[in-house]
């Protein structure tokens, strides 16, 4: 069944369409009928972006089944405005506030991890590996690639805007509203293992000479074994979040 049916994207949804489908309403035709989700992400749209579908002023879920004349009205997950009493199409957010990247967010991993979010990250993990850990172990995606949110197994997941490593974690901390959940220097950078106090006569025979020497308070990665100490590195990051 063919048709054509009118469309308005709101808010920060405007991001994946072409300038001239932008902040208006527009008429998109088919040859055959498809669901919403389908129908929407053909157009550049991912369905983790979305909470709310309205057609013709009443709330559907993504497998609606699109009809000529429709007319669609769809929102971008709400953070500030309740919509209760509708039909959201995301799920509840997740417990712990835990990610996964994809392998060209390397540098933004390692700053989620500086202020202490459990971040998983390889450089290595291909899409079906990404789309599996992020349903398996309740994790949100963070990508710049829009195909890959569009998979129907993923569930929480986000396309980050900025290019500049510094400016997407200030966009992941506003979006998921994290300011107040910090803890910087509890992660390992590296690995992402949790970073305890150590003793410092443990890791002597890991210890450069003069460091040795000059400091004497010291924390060790459980998975790595890495070793932190306050040095000149340890205060440039502590500027760094201050200047966040």
């Amino acid at each position: 069944m063919s048709g054509c049916v009118t469309i308005r994207f709101y808010a920060e949804l405007n991001d994946f369409l072409p300038a001239e489908q932008r902040t208006i309403t527009f008429k998109h035709c088919f040859k055959q009928a498809d669901s919403v989700k389908d129908m929407i992400e053909s157009l550049g749209v991912p369905h983790t972006e979305i909470d709310l579908i309205l057609v013709n002023g009443e709330s559907v879920d993504f497998n609606y089944l699109v009809q000529d004349g429709d007319h669609f009205s769809i929102y971008p997950i709400f953070e500030s405005l309740d919509i209760t009493s509708i039909d959201r199409l995301q799920p509840k957010p997740l417990r712990e506030t835990r990610f996964v990247l994809d392998t060209h967010l390397g540098r933004l991993a390692a700053y989620l991890r500086m202020l202490g979010f459990d971040t998983l990250y390889r450089n290595d993990y291909d899409d079906p590996t990404l789309a599996n850990i992020s349903d398996n172990e309740q994790r949100i995606l963070l990508t710049r690639d829009i195909k890959l949110l569009m998979r129907k197994k993923i569930t929480h997941g986000y396309f980050v805007r900025n290019t500049q490593p510094q400016q997407q974690l200030l966009e992941i901390l506003s979006r998921f509203d994290l300011s107040g959940a910090q803890h910087p220097f509890s992660r390992c950078m590296h690995c992402n293992g949790e970073i305890n106090a150590v003793d410092k006569q443990t890791i002597a025979l890991q210890l450069m000479p003069r460091t040795k020497t000059v400091y004497n308070e010291f924390w060790q990665c459980a998975q790595c074994q890495k070793v932190y100490w306050k040095g000149s590195h340890y205060r440039r990051m502590q500027q760094f979040i201050e200047s966040l």
